[in-house]
């Protein structure tokens, strides 16, 4: 699509003010922090908004901190400084460095900001998680996590570990951590309804994988775990993140955080913010309602994206005679492609058995696995193969 015709759908007064913000963003450059803190179009443009984490009570901002590929703490610390109370790491992202990094951020002001990290996701011993904890606590410096997560949760069976629930009781009851929950990218509808029917009502929050192409009955998953008490924060809000020809000089990232806070069924997003640029386009969505314009940027986004998009819902792998890992294997590419981030690629590739890799796809002439959304999985496998070894 060329510029010209993409000015045919965009309204002048929205597209002027998507060119101020770049441009505002471009002048006030990455390495100055009081430069953030001062500039005037942006302050003006942040008002931070709150919703409620379920049952927590927390007040997050709608636009929190997505920290898995932060490399620099001054980023972190920009955006506490701007208003932003939520930050979420994991004790696994960058070899456990980001928590260290995270940690730097919140020197002398712990108190304005909350912290969610994530157990790993081999964890389903007591003793495991204790280690996590202890880990994450002394990687971030801090006394206490507010939310603690069991990290990627594939099925509903993890959360019921009998273990793993007298684990999180006790660390709770010794005042190392505040709240539970679960994060989640595949079959999360089964997970998210399997907290809400759970009759101990154990967990208080999902982090789950939720955007503008999510399937509807991921939706009425968070529409029915919110109207439970059970906070929801969404992740992979971005779908992707890819760069794309496709809509011209236009960023589609505002376009689709809107639409995830367009549901007030989610309290939060967390966008990965790299870097000051990222950080501005981010946190200006605060306020901003969803427009005509955004449904029109979102939809040529998706179909620039639709050949190579995962919804990670895993329909796919019952359908593959081999019973490869097909969902996690995309989300690896999408790290790798999306993300740009190819050690994520990596380190997320190697925690899938050997068995289940796209290694496994070798032995057969001929690939019957089927995508519902129309992805050549075959295509996609000998990539991984390329990519991953």
């Amino acid at each position: 699509m060329s510029q010209s015709e993409y000015h045919n759908f965009i309204n002048r007064r929205d597209f002027l003010k998507l060119g101020v913000l770049g441009a505002t963003t471009a002048a006030a450059g990455l390495s100055s922090i009081a430069g953030i803190s001062e500039s005037a179009a942006l302050n003006a443009a942040i008002q931070p908004v709150y919703r409620k984490l379920g049952r927590t009570g927390l007040k997050l901002t709608v636009v929190s901190f997505g920290a898995m590929l932060t490399p620099e703490n001054e980023v972190m610390r920009a955006a506490f400084d701007l208003g932003v109370n939520y930050v979420d790491t994991a004790r696994r992202y960058m070899d456990g460095r980001n928590e260290e990094i995270v940690g730097k951020a919140l020197k002398g002001i712990r108190n304005k900001v909350y912290v969610a990290t994530k157990t790993l996701p081999t964890s389903n011993s007591k003793k495991d998680i204790f280690q996590d904890v202890e880990t994450s606590l002394s990687k971030l410096q801090i006394d206490h996590i507010d939310v603690i997560q069991l990290h990627n949760l594939k099925s509903k069976e993890r959360a019921f570990i009998p273990e793993v629930r007298e684990a999180l009781t006790e660390l709770r009851k010794q005042g190392k951590v505040r709240f539970l929950g679960i994060t989640t990218h595949t079959n999360q509808a089964e997970v998210l309804n399997a907290l809400v029917d759970d009759p101990e009502k154990f967990f208080d929050m999902a982090l789950v994988g939720y955007n503008f192409k999510s399937e509807m009955e991921i939706k009425n998953a968070v529409a029915r775990a919110a109207k439970a008490g059970i906070g929801i924060v969404a992740m992979k809000t971005q779908a992707g993140g890819y760069k794309t020809d496709a809509l011209g000089p236009i960023s589609p990232h505002q376009a689709a955080l809107k639409w995830v806070l367009q549901d007030t069924n989610v309290t939060c997003a967390i966008p990965g913010m790299k870097d000051m640029e990222m950080l501005k386009e981010d946190i200006a969505v605060m306020g901003m309602k969803l427009t005509r314009t955004d449904e029109q940027i979102l939809k040529h986004y998706s179909e620039a994206i639709q050949p190579y998009y995962c919804h990670f819902c895993a329909k796919c792998e019952p359908t593959c005679r081999n019973n490869v890992a097909i969902s996690i294997i995309n989300r690896c590419l999408m790290y790798a492609e999306g993300y740009g981030s190819i050690e994520l690629a990596r380190s997320t590739y190697n925690e899938i058995q050997t068995d289940k890799s796209a290694s496994a796809c070798l032995s057969c002439s001929e690939c019957v696995a089927h995508c519902v959304n129309g992805i050549t999985i075959a295509h996609r496998m000998r990539k991984a193969q390329t990519l991953f070894g």
